[in-house]
């Protein structure tokens, strides 16, 4: 790639932070930074790369196949790193990997991501970007994690796709003061959430944005309490 080629992607990469995703209050310092470092084109599927840095959702398709998953809106991934409220020795459960970038993006807040993704043909295009962007402290694993991971408890949880109410089964592996972020509604009308675990058994919530994203597989209305 030439010089030219390259200051073009790097101008392209300065507008989607100032023109996007700062206007979305995105201010912390280190999240800025992290968008800077960590390179969106490298985790988008080839036919899309001329739209990396776009205001849009980017399908992702793998070798010609349609996962019906898709990369969020750079403001959105942005805004739901900083909202995490991340610090530089938290452990992070991801549900959702999709194309691994928000993974990449957590992992230059946090000490250690485990990201947890449905679909194995998904998992496989994350790992392979990780892997190429050298991203050490990312563990990839294949399944479904709506209700949950194993039994270990995480300083922060991020649901990259929407959920019509939160199982208590995610907000119990948050640890004692550990954040949970997810979009919690149905569409039309979905909310973005803070979940906090302040002791054992309380938590506290915090409404932070409205937008809409595609729901989370596998999750029903039926697997849940209302």
């Amino acid at each position: 790639m030439n010089v030219t080629a390259l200051s073009e992607i790097e101008q392209a990469r300065f507008n989607m932070v100032e023109q996007q995703i700062r206007p979305w209050e995105v201010l912390d310092t280190r999240v800025l930074q992290a968008l800077f470092d960590v390179r969106r084109e490298r985790y988008v599927p080839a036919p899309m790369k001329g739209l990396a840095f776009s205001d849009i959702e980017l399908p992702l398709v793998i070798n010609a196949v349609d996962t019906r998953e898709v990369m969020l809106s750079p403001k959105v991934e942005a805004r739901l790193a900083q909202e995490l409220q991340l610090k530089p020795t938290d452990c992070v459960l991801e549900i959702g990997t999709g194309s691994g970038y928000q993974a990449a993006l957590l992992a230059r807040l946090a000490q250690q991501v485990t990201s947890i993704e449905v679909d194995s043909k998904l998992a496989a295009f994350a790992q392979e970007n990780l892997q190429r962007d050298q991203v050490a402290n990312v563990s990839v694993e294949v399944g479904d994690a709506h209700a949950g991971w194993g039994t270990a408890e995480f300083d922060a949880i991020l649901v990259t796709g929407s959920v019509p109410t939160v199982p208590d089964a995610l907000k119990y592996q948050l640890c004692i003061g550990g954040r949970l972020v997810v979009v919690v509604g149905q569409n039309p009308v979905m909310t973005a959430c803070r979940i906090t675990r302040t002791s054992a058994a309380s938590f506290e919530t915090t409404s932070l944005f409205d937008t809409v994203i595609k729901p989370l597989r596998g999750v029903a209305v039926s697997h849940f309490k209302f």
